[in-house]
């Protein structure tokens, strides 16, 4: 959303974005006009939570009717509203408005018409009246920020109104290794079950390994009380594509930025899944068929991560990432997806 809301701004467009009041400061910063949701339930990724109290949170989020009153209240005199695809109620609300609308796919849509709509959301949503599939194909186009060859479902057949863009993130360059191998281990800004513990094995297996470790906690970890060889730096945050401009490999959790992020530094990955009922899993399926990588469960033991981190810095998985860098960053994803909202939103208006 950053990034092609960014792009509108930069051709002269009137962006303003609806979200929770803890996401102001990022957008702000971006140059972008930010509105927090006056009536929408709050939402805290970072927040501890069990599994259970986790999806029912998620369900919510997704569901509730607030969000499309919000939005549409916003958005009484736009021209287009980009609606994240997980957000069922308000890509509803526009519908029913006629209020042109694309829905907007932030990582594999294979994952998002497989297991997350035959799942506990999908069938919560499905009970509400929000079948996914049916207020996907009513919005006036879909844009998939993401590469077609990757995501299982890039090489279907789809309705006209569905396009994928390639990722949408910032201009980017092979990477140029430094020596010893740089890693940089990074496994989620949101709080997952089971995350520190994984963090700490991979930290444990990789004691004495002849790279430099760049770890990042993000608010999801609190570094204080972690075990950290003497090969490692912990830090709450670095801006990413710095520390990837000197990198070797990543280690990560599958989130879809990351892993994209990585591949357009011609970094191979090590994936480690932190909740099976995300796209993490499918992520690290799809880089590991790839070849640019090896996904591992969160409970491999410490010598199964050093090995892992091994495996991917040979130049099989380093060629393999390389290639798809090369494909990713011959389209820039952020100018083919804004051109996309552009022809469906309403002449006239900002």
């Amino acid at each position: 959303m950053l990034g092609i809301g960014g792009e509108l701004v930069r051709r002269g467009h009137d962006v303003r974005v609806i979200g929770h009041p803890q996401q102001r400061s990022v957008f702000e910063a971006a140059g972008l006009d930010f509105h927090a949701y006056p009536h929408a339930a709050p939402w805290d990724p970072v927040a501890p939570k069990s599994t259970f109290s986790g999806l029912r949170g998620y369900i919510q989020q997704f569901t509730e009717r607030a969000k499309g009153e919000d939005l549409l209240t916003l958005a009484h005199d736009a021209s287009v509203a980009v609606i994240d695809c997980m957000l069922l109620s308000a890509l509803d609300a526009a519908k029913s408005a006629g209020l042109p609308h694309v829905a907007m796919v932030h990582t594999f849509h294979a994952y998002f018409d497989g297991p997350w709509r035959g799942g506990p959301v999908g069938i919560a949503s499905r009970l509400k009246g929000l079948s996914p599939r049916r207020v996907w194909r009513e919005s006036d186009a879909v844009v998939v920020c993401s590469d077609p060859s990757l995501d299982p479902a890039g090489g279907r057949s789809w309705p006209d109104t569905f396009l994928w863009t390639g990722p949408v993130q910032a201009p980017t360059e092979p990477a140029s290794p430094v020596s010893p191998p740089r890693v940089l281990l990074s496994l989620s800004t949101t709080s997952f079950p089971g995350q520190r513990e994984a963090m700490q094995r991979i930290l444990d297996g990789l004691v004495g390994a002849p790279i430099e470790l760049i770890v990042t906690t993000g608010p999801a970890i609190d570094p204080t009380g972690l075990t950290v060889p003497s090969n490692a730096t912990v830090h709450d945050f670095l801006p990413h594509d710095e520390v990837m401009a000197g990198c070797s490999a990543v280690i990560s959790h599958g989130g879809h930025s990351t892993t994209m992020r990585a591949l357009a530094h011609d970094l191979p990955l090590v994936i480690v899944p932190m909740h099976p009922m995300l796209d993490q899993p499918m992520v690290g399926k799809a880089i590991e068929s790839a070849g640019a990588g090896v996904s591992l469960k969160k409970s491999s033991s410490s010598t199964a991560f050093r090995t892992a981190v091994e495996t991917v810095l040979d130049d099989a998985h380093r060629d393999a990432a390389a290639a798809i860098g090369a494909r990713i960053r011959a389209i820039d994803g952020t100018v083919v997806a804004v051109d996309r909202i552009l022809e469906v939103a309403r002449p006239g208006l900002s």
